[in-house]
């Protein structure tokens, strides 16, 4: 496991193919960091890769933002551990937002169970 400290989250990467994404409380996810987000992961992962991302944090989106988060290539599944009920309507209507490329998505609120789905979705490609 290693864990690397970017300007705007902490990203631990568990396997060569799955990493944890904590974004630090109070960021705006703007265009500029969407694009440090993606160098990161396409120079330190293995394609296909999958995100566990953890809202233990309060943070939100620009609309570039939001937009270029749905650009990336290379993930395939992306588990969301959420604490509380309002984060997981957010979620949800962020997900549902049109995406030109697939992929499979879950929301849960164990960080355990979140990690172990995106190890059986890796086990598929």
């Amino acid at each position: 496991m290693n864990v690397h400290e970017l300007s705007f989250a902490k990203i631990i990467i568990y396997q060569d193919d799955i990493v944890e994404v904590i974004v630090n409380n109070g960021i705006e996810i703007t265009k500029k960091i969407v694009d440090e987000y993606h160098r990161f992961l396409l120079s330190h992962l293995q394609a296909p890769f999958s995100l566990l991302i953890n809202k233990k944090n309060s943070y939100s989106y620009s609309f570039e933002g939001h937009q270029q988060l749905k650009t990336i290539k290379g993930i395939t599944a992306i588990a969301v551990v959420v604490y509380n009920q309002v984060t997981a309507e957010s979620t949800k209507l962020l997900a549902s937002y049109p995406r030109s490329i697939p992929l499979d998505f879950e929301i849960f609120s164990n960080h355990d169970q979140a990690f172990n789905w995106l190890q059986l979705q890796q086990e598929q490609y």
